[in-house]
């Protein structure tokens, strides 16, 4: 899985006639200026190429797929929208990661000598964080919901109503001293990009640079196989990883070594977009595919991959399959 070059924009025409974007929850494409985009895709991709940089070797561990489901049926519960239930769960990864982190580096008095300085193994680590865990979820979701453009806030009132449904006794006082922990901890750097932002950017780039996929529909299948890999994001890069190997038994070493790609936002946008756009309309998918390499410089070979990934997965998923996938894709995953 490789780039071919940097990201950069194709020369532009002129922007889509423009659409009202008041009282509308969903996005609106062709009104941003052309030198406007290309910043922000320059800034998304120094930011994804610097978090690849400084990646935790614990990356990826709070994404499982319960803890994930969980997030999402909580925001839907609380009808926040979807860059919300993203923000959540990337709020909770990097947050845990910084508890583990401080953890190993602070032994605690007691330990038996021969454990000293080696830090605990991962189960002891999951057992140390358990007993706060949902608390801090709640939490993560509270200040994913006062980052959303549209403002549904989750008040302490409405959390602690949940956490008393699950039998716990905090206080509004310990409620607002997890969210004040999470904040220290981040260094009050909440607001970072999701994969959302990453896929919604390439959307309006490829509209700029002439798609012939209508952007909305591109935009609604993107959003479903954004939830589906968020879910399934464990097998998905596994089969990913098999590919790139042409090996099924990976080593240690080749699953550490693939962890930038699983934490790559950028190639996770590109695959996305890809997949539905093979999805809605396969006779534009190789246009579609040349568009996100000149944009990004992940290579068609790199994107193709990732397309088959996930529809492999779908496939064997038949309520997604009934809905969302043609003879086509079918076809194409089987090969």
């Amino acid at each position: 899985l490789n780039r071919s070059g940097p990201a950069r924009l194709e020369p532009m025409g002129s922007p889509a006639p423009a659409a009202c974007r008041f009282r509308t929850s969903e996005p609106v494409f062709g009104e941003v200026a052309p030198e406007v985009i290309e910043e922000m895709l320059i800034h998304l991709a120094t930011e994804n190429e610097r978090c690849l940089r400084e990646l935790s070797g614990e990356a990826g561990r709070f994404r499982e797929a319960q803890i994930v489901e969980f997030i999402f049926l909580l925001s839907e519960k609380w009808h926040l929208d979807q860059s919300a239930r993203y923000q959540a769960v990337e709020i909770l990864e990097r947050f845990m990661i910084k508890q583990v982190e401080q953890i190993c580096k602070s032994p605690r008095e007691g330990r038996k000598s021969s454990e000293q300085g080696q830090g605990k193994g991962w189960s002891s680590l999951k057992d140390e964080i358990y007993d706060t865990f949902v608390l801090r979820l709640v939490s993560c979701i509270q200040l994913a919901s006062k980052l959303s453009l549209h403002y549904n806030i989750v008040n302490s009132d409405r959390a602690l109503k949940f956490l008393q449904s699950l039998k716990y006794s905090y206080t509004k006082q310990e409620l607002l001293e997890s969210e004040l922990a999470i904040l220290k901890a981040l260094h009050f750097q909440i607001n970072v990009s999701t994969p959302l932002a990453y896929v919604e950017l390439l959307l309006e780039v490829l509209g700029h640079n002439g798609c012939l996929l209508p952007a909305k529909p591109l935009h609604e299948m993107c959003m479903h196989l954004l939830d589906f890999s968020y879910l399934t994001r464990d097998a998905i890069y596994d089969t990913l990883l098999k590919i790139a190997i042409e090996n099924s038994t990976p080593s240690k070493l080749q699953i550490a070594k693939f962890l930038t790609v699983k934490e790559d936002f950028m190639l996770l946008a590109v695959g996305i977009i890809s997949t539905s756009a093979f999805i809605l309309n396969p006779k534009h998918w190789n246009q579609v595919v040349e568009h996100l390499n000149c944009i990004t410089g992940i290579t068609s070979q790199s994107i193709l991959e990732f397309s088959y990934a996930i529809l492999k997965h779908i496939i064997g998923r038949e309520s997604y399959k009934s809905h969302y996938v043609p003879h086509q894709a079918t076809r194409f995953a089987n090969q």
